[in-house]
């Protein structure tokens, strides 16, 4: 007598059958719960980033700050051996004083010479009168010497007249020049206090200290680097992929989850969205004109600020992984 058939056991089909509804289930949910939402993270910490270097070469005398060290703007961080710039300055004073007192030795033989003008003119008219009083009076009351001699008077009076004029309009180039000389010496001071203010390395804005590589001793040409500021004012850049960009906004809502600081959600909102993908900045943006194309999904770089006064109890510092998440605005 034969053996009665065996029937299939249907547990394999049912366990595959929970694991895809569990799997549409868990899709459903997490498309229920993020359809209001877009996300990224592929995101990071923004701020400015400040390079301090001198514009001045000089020995370093004193080094005001510390690594990590929080700064406000206008705050001295370096000093430089100031006493070139010192005697720079004193110089320039110095010339600047002289030039005044040539502007005022010329202002005065300025007026020197238009006083020998008034007199040589005075000195013209007399003599023009003299010469029409004999001309006036009868020819045989005179004689051709006092008529020749009061002619020769008139042109030796026209002589000095025109070389006090000269002598005027000499003074007066003179006092131009003068002028010239004490505007270049004021520019000069000017430009000496400026380069002695230069001796004092500032920080460009509130922040926090890093990479400082300055020792006091060192001695330091212009533009080489002593160390960074961090500003205080950090924002959020996240590269979204170019699918996403037709939900994003500028102005609508964000929550921001940093890396560094779990359990803590801090507010924010789009600021912008970038002017170009983040391929067309990189150092060697890709050349599709040429060889074969592969399409590659792009990211655009979309600004987020913070709309969260906790920031700075936080320090939140640039480079920092963020995940945020826009609301989409129906």
């Amino acid at each position: 007598m034969g053996k009665p058939p065996q029937t299939r056991s249907r547990k394999p089909f049912v366990i595959l059958f929970l694991v895809l509804g569990g799997v549409a289930v868990a899709g459903l949910v997490y498309y229920l719960i993020n359809r209001g939402y877009v996300t990224t993270d592929d995101a990071q910490i923004d701020g400015n980033i400040y390079q301090i270097s001198p514009r001045v070469a000089g020995q370093v005398e004193q080094v005001l700050v510390t690594d990590n060290q929080h700064v406000t703007k206008g705050q001295i961080l370096v000093q430089l051996d100031p006493r070139d710039a010192d005697a720079a300055l004193a110089k320039a004073k110095a010339d600047l004083a002289q030039a005044q007192a040539q502007v005022a030795v010329a202002q005065a033989n300025q007026g020197q010479a238009a006083a020998n003008v008034a007199v040589a003119d005075a000195a013209l008219l007399q003599a023009q009168q003299d010469y029409q009083r004999y001309r006036a009076v009868n020819q045989r009351a005179i004689s051709q010497q006092q008529l020749d001699s009061a002619t020769a008077t008139i042109r030796a009076a026209k002589a000095k007249y025109d070389a006090a004029v000269q002598q005027q309009v000499g003074a007066e180039s003179s006092v131009t020049a003068a002028q010239a000389q004490l505007t270049a010496a004021n520019v000069e001071v000017n430009n000496a206090n400026l380069q002695r203010s230069y001796t004092s390395i500032i920080a460009p804005a509130a922040g926090r200290v890093a990479m400082r590589t300055v020792r006091a001793g060192d001695v330091e040409p212009a533009g080489a680097g002593l160390m960074a500021v961090v500003g205080d004012d950090v924002w959020v850049t996240a590269n979204f992929k170019e699918t996403q960009l037709p939900d994003i906004h500028p102005g609508e809502p964000a929550t921001i989850t940093v890396d560094a600081i779990p359990g803590v959600t801090f507010k924010a909102h789009v600021d912008s969205i970038g002017a170009g993908t983040g391929a067309v900045f990189s150092l060697l943006p890709a050349e599709n004109a040429t060889g074969n194309y592969v399409k590659v999904i792009q990211r655009v770089p979309v600004k987020l600020v913070f709309d969260d006064n906790r920031v700075a109890q936080y320090g939140l510092a640039p480079g920092l992984s963020v995940l945020p998440s826009i609301t989409i605005q129906p």
